[in-house]
Parts: structure tokens; sequence; C-alpha cells
């Protein structure tokens, strides 16, 4: 691996690590009640680093390593599925894949983002520079451009629906899997009320 490559690796790890000890002390003393110091120093790292890594205290909690694994599995899903079945297969792909310490730093990051106003109101900002990624991967895998409104309209039809099964099970305690499944079941059979 190149200097570069490790650099870059190194920079990852360190990242992840400072969010995983926030996410640990915001489960165990609460968000509100947490300072930035107290994450740096369970990091084990200065708080100049810490903020070069996470500029503000919300930064802390949206910051989501699972999207770039999506994305990658979802270019990866074979030519003939639909872009349904792909982002199902790529969705589904990630939570198999992902180890039990992940996913339960990541139901703490969700059951804070809808439980935390400032987070709540955050992530909405954090959504419109978040899609692009997608919209052009969804838009690659159909063969349109990234403009077309309806690569728009079904990305954020996939985004809400994704967002919104994982906020029940995160609510209601239930095998994300499961619900993920379902509910894009429900968007491939076309939204049936």
């Amino acid at each position: 691996m190149s200097t570069g490559g490790l650099r870059e690796l190194k920079k990852k790890r360190t990242r992840e690590a400072i969010q995983d000890h926030a996410l640990r002390l915001y489960r165990e003393q609460g968000y509100a009640n947490t300072t930035l110091e107290e994450v740096a120093a369970a990091a084990e790292v200065s708080p100049s680093t810490l903020f070069r890594y996470f500029p503000t205290k919300p930064d802390t909690v949206l910051f989501d390593r699972v999207d770039p694994i999506f994305l990658e599995k979802f270019l990866a899903e074979p030519a003939g599925l639909s872009p349904i079945q792909a982002a199902r297969n790529a969705i589904l792909g990630v939570l198999n894949s992902t180890d039990i310490d992940m996913a339960a730093l990541e139901t703490i990051r969700m059951k804070l983002i809808a439980t935390v106003p400032e987070l709540r109101a955050a992530v909405v900002t954090k959504i419109e520079t978040d899609l692009p990624p997608f919209i052009e991967a969804f838009a690659q895998r159909v063969g349109r451009r990234p403009d077309d409104p309806l690569v728009r309209y079904w990305t954020g039809a996939v985004a809400g629906v994704a967002v919104m099964a994982y906020l029940r099970a995160v609510d209601n305690d239930e095998d994300i899997y499961v619900v993920v499944n379902e509910a894009l079941q429900f968007l491939e059979d076309g939204m049936p009320l």
C-alpha cells in the first residue's frame, strides 16, 4: 500500500474511532450532556484533531459510513436486475456485511437523529448534500442523466422508504433486515395502499 493509501486508511480509522466513542458516550450520558472534549479524551485524540474531522457536534452523529458501502454494492449488482432489485440487494447486502458493533452504533446514530431536535433538523440539510452520489449511481444504472427528473424522483422514493423503514425498526426494536426488505417490496409493488 502506498504512503498516501496508508495515510487515508489512518484518517478513516481515526474518524471512525472518534465517532464510535462519541456515539457510545451520547448513549451513556445523553447527547446534550456530552462535550466534544469528553469525546476527544475517550478517543485519545486532541480536541483540535477531533475538530479537524468533525467541525461541529452534530457532525459526530451525521457522518454516515454506510452510504459508500451501499453505493459500491449497488453499482456492482448485475446489469440484468431492475434498479429496485439492485437497490434492495445492496441495502440488504450492507446489513448482512455490517459487523455487530457497527450495526449497534448505526442504531444509536439513527435513534439520536430521530430523537434530538438539533440532529433531526440538521439531517434535512445533510440529505441535500448526500443525495447527488445516489442520483448519479441510479442514473448510471438505468442509462439516464443525473438531472433527469424521473431519476431524481426515484432516488428520493428509495431514500425515503429506506429511511422510514430504518426509523420504524429502530423505534419499535424490530429486525432491520425484515423491515427494510418489506418496505422495498412495497416500493417495488408500486406502493399500493
